[in-house]
């Protein structure tokens, strides 16, 4: 029996195959492109009640007829929030695999349930495992989105493959599993003798009615905090080791984006001190790219770091005591920022068809240690230039380039500036690390 969808209906119940066609009419123009069966596959029959679309959680509920049905206002607005992404389709993040283990257990830090089930797809074995999986209605979506349509598989060296997603579907499918998680503490919380379980990835049967909706809370899910420099002055070795930190930290929203919840505590690698909670895109898109310790690629993603998000960025930075006492950077994103702004009028250009295209690809190393910084050099190259006639494009020592970020800084984010510097003492720690002494210089600094 099928049923269409009227268009001037938004408040009442429609089956889960009509659901199926409502969501995907809804959302034919938007930049994320969204799987069909997104309700009739699991965990849409899962014993919680419930569907992802995007970051919304929308409840199932089982009719008279025994049919399972959704509002359709609901779906209506689970569509509207996912047309008003805007994605990037060359701003990638990278999903796995990693080396090892992947960085969030390396973090100390549970893997997020959406890229468990990524990588386990795309580790199987053979096409045909695959078409068995298919064959038992296993979904290959994840909260109503086409993954799979916009994953980007990049292999270098002949050596084993990476997977990439652009950063806007990495922020959707991170607050598409707090917001489920949050939705189920809730169910758990309003019927605290039922027995509550995560999404399973089978069928299960349905309980009745009565049950299903006391499991299925109505309204939105609980709201995650802005932080507000609670965690300020305090040392990363020593709060990642504190019961409890991880669960603490999933309640704050990314203090960058201040949208999608944070997962992992960013902090600065060479002072040590806790800046804030970030979501998993925020942390991956600041994260210098290495390729070796003293080496990194400058990639296009320093634009928006340098750019477009300069103000939200320094802050977070800042937010380290010890860089905001010395208004500087870590190495690698200093060195980083030398090349891609300080010398970006050094860096030739080659003719393309719409004007002129900036030449190969950027790179900074270093030799020495920003602890002995007279003796540190930042040499910034370009390789793979289509001519191959440059390379040194520049040689700057680490003081200068310190004092040209300094000179940036004032101009850039005149109120980062202010609250920067040596004299700058208010909301600073009363314990400071050890300071190390700069044995080629005249003065003690703090590193």
């Amino acid at each position: 029996m099928s049923e269409r969808v009227m268009p001037g209906r938004t408040d009442s119940l429609i089956t889960l195959g009509v659901a199926d066609t409502l969501w995907v009419e809804l959302t034919a123009d938007s930049a994320v492109p969204t799987a069909a069966g997104a309700f009739t596959r699991p965990p849409a029959r899962a014993r919680v009640g419930h569907i992802l679309l995007g970051s919304h959680v929308v409840a199932t509920m089982r009719t008279s007829g025994a049919q399972w049905s959704v509002p359709e206002a609901e779906v209506r607005r689970a569509a509207a929030e996912l047309n008003a992404v805007g994605m990037d389709r060359q701003d990638l993040v990278r999903i796995g695999p990693f080396r090892g283990a992947p960085r969030q257990e390396r973090d100390g830090q549970t893997p997020l349930r959406w890229r468990q089930r990524i990588t386990r797809d795309l580790q199987e074995l053979s096409g045909t495992e695959r078409a068995a999986r298919r064959e038992v209605g296993r979904p290959h979506h994840l909260a109503g989105i086409a993954w799979r349509q916009i994953l980007v598989e990049q292999t270098r060296d002949e050596t084993q493959p990476t997977w990439w997603l652009p950063r806007a579907v990495v922020r959707l499918l991170d607050a598409a599993e707090h917001a489920e998680t949050q939705w189920v503490q809730a169910a758990r919380t309003r019927q605290p003798g039922a027995a509550v379980t995560e999404p399973p990835s089978h069928p299960r049967q349905a309980p009745d009615a009565g049950r299903r909706q006391a499991r299925s809370p109505e309204g939105p899910t609980a709201a995650l905090r802005p932080y507000n420099k609670e965690l300020e002055g305090q040392l990363y070795s020593v709060l990642s080791r504190k019961p409890g930190t991880s669960r603490r930290v999933a309640c704050w929203a990314c203090a960058v984006c201040r949208t999608a919840p944070a997962t992992v505590l960013d902090h600065c690698h060479e002072h040590g001190y806790v800046r804030a909670p970030l979501c998993q895109s925020c942390n991956t898109l600041e994260r210098p790219d290495h390729l070796y310790s003293n080496d990194i690629r400058v990639a296009n993603r320093y634009t928006r770091l340098f750019h477009t998000d300069t103000d939200n960025w320094l802050r977070h930075w800042h937010r380290c005591p010890g860089c905001r006492a010395r208004t500087t950077l870590p190495l690698p994103h200093l060195a980083a920022w030398t090349a891609h702004t300080a010398c970006r009028s050094l860096r030739p250009t080659h003719r393309a068809p719409r004007g002129r295209k900036p030449c190969g690809v950027l790179r900074v190393s270093w030799t020495g240690s920003q602890n002995a910084p007279r003796s540190c050099l930042l040499t910034i190259t370009v390789d793979f230039c289509p001519s191959g006639e440059h390379h040194v494009l520049a040689q700057v020592p680490y003081r200068e380039a310190v004092e040209r970020f300094r000179a940036w800084l004032t101009e850039t984010a005149p109120a980062v500036a202010t609250a920067a510097g040596p004299d700058r003492l208010d909301g600073l720690p009363a314990t400071f690390r050890p300071v190390i002494a700069d044995t080629s210089g005249e003065d003690l600094e703090l590193f």
